[in-house]
C-alpha cells in the first residue's frame, strides 16, 4: 500500500523560505506522477507542481512559477518542494500526492487524477 507523509511545514514571514518533504513507501509500480497541492482558508484544493519519477520537465502552476521548485530523490523515496519568496497568499495546508502511470498529465495537476495522498502539512506566511 502506497503511503505518503509530508513534513517541513511551519510559520515564516513574507519573503522567507521553507522546504517541504514527502516521504513515500509501498510503491509497487515502476513510475508515478508526483504532485504537490495546497488548500488555503476557504478555498478548494489546487495543484501547485508535479513531476514524473521517470524523468522529464516539472510543471508549475502560474502562481508559484519562479518561486517554488519540485524535486525528487529516488534513492531516498522522497519528494521535495522548495518554496522561496513566500507570500501571505501561499498560506495553506500542503499535500503531496501520487498516481501510477507512464507520465503526468499536461497542465495544472488535477486532484481527481491522484490516487494516493498524504495527510498534509500546514504552511503559514505572515506579512
Amino acid at each position: 500500500q502506497v503511503q505518503l507523509m509530508e513534513s517541513g511545514g511551519g510559520s515564516v514571514q513574507a519573503g522567507g523560505s521553507l522546504r517541504l518533504s514527502c516521504s513515500t513507501s509501498g510503491y509497487s509500480d515502476s513510475n508515478y506522477c508526483m504532485g504537490w497541492f495546497r488548500q488555503g482558508p476557504g478555498t478548494g484544493r489546487g495543484g501547485v507542481a508535479q513531476i514524473f519519477t521517470g524523468g522529464g520537465t516539472p510543471y508549475y502552476a502560474y502562481s508559484v512559477k519562479g518561486r517554488f521548485t519540485i524535486s525528487q530523490d529516488n534513492a531516498k523515496n522522497t519528494l521535495y518542494l522548495q518554496m522561496n519568496s513566500l507570500k501571505p497568499e501561499d498560506t495553506a495546508t500542503y499535500y503531496c500526492a501520487a498516481f501510477p502511470g507512464r507520465d503526468c498529465w499536461s497542465g495544472d495537476p488535477d486532484e481527481r487524477d491522484f490516487a494516493y495522498w498524504g495527510p498534509g502539512t500546514q504552511v503559514t506566511v505572515s506579512s
